[in-house]
């Protein structure tokens, strides 16, 4: 069995796209939601599910003798970044090597980096004038939006499309695609001995 922590900031429908995806699946489970904002409505949705919420400051969530044991007792595995505003230490991303994954709404490495998120990302693509958008699905590292790609996914975009039209064509990509490669990349690290091993 491995165990997910899903990271969440805010509204968290990528948080239960994931938590419904694997809600019946033998070999991944989502046990466990952390979130740095006690209103982010995430929380709400993880709780119809049943999956245990966390709470942490973003001094608690970069002490690695708070954060750590809570993830050692939930038996964590995997954690999957699902529109988290904060950055992940060094410790973290050291402990869960290729083993830590993030969505981003644009194709990186454009319109990636500290300040480009949400609304910020898709209206920064309006303003270029871009004929096509997309998500990235990219392992962790200490850089933002920086760490290795894993999969991306795009979708045409038109003159007329707004600001809105664009988030909510970002949005189909991700409730489309972001539960399947987080499944692909688990399997692969399971069958993976080297991977196994960095535990």
């Amino acid at each position: 069995m491995t165990n997910i922590a899903i990271f969440v900031s805010g509204n968290g429908t990528n948080c239960e796209n994931i938590i419904r995806y694997f809600q019946d699946n033998k070999d991944i489970k989502v046990r466990l939601v952390i979130s740095n904002r006690t209103d982010a409505y995430a929380l709400t949705r993880a709780a119809k599910y049943n999956v245990p919420c966390t709470v942490l400051s973003k001094n608690e969530i970069n002490d690695i003798t708070t954060i750590m044991p809570i993830l050692n007792d939930y038996a964590i595995d995997f954690i999957v970044l699902a529109g988290f505003m904060l950055m992940i230490p060094a410790f973290l991303t050291e402990k869960y090597n290729h083993r830590i994954v993030n969505i981003h709404p644009s194709l990186l490495p454009k319109y990636g980096g500290k300040g480009m998120y949400g609304h910020y990302v898709h209206e920064a693509v309006k303003a270029a004038g871009e004929k096509e958008t997309g998500i990235t699905i990219h392992f962790v590292s200490t850089v933002c939006d920086g760490g290795e790609i894993i999969a991306q996914f795009s979708t045409a975009l038109s003159p007329d499309d707004t600001v809105e039209d664009i988030e909510a064509k970002v949005h189909i990509l991700e409730q489309k695609h972001f539960p399947e490669i987080i499944e692909n990349v688990i399997s692969c690290n399971t069958n993976n001995p080297d991977t196994k091993n960095k535990k």
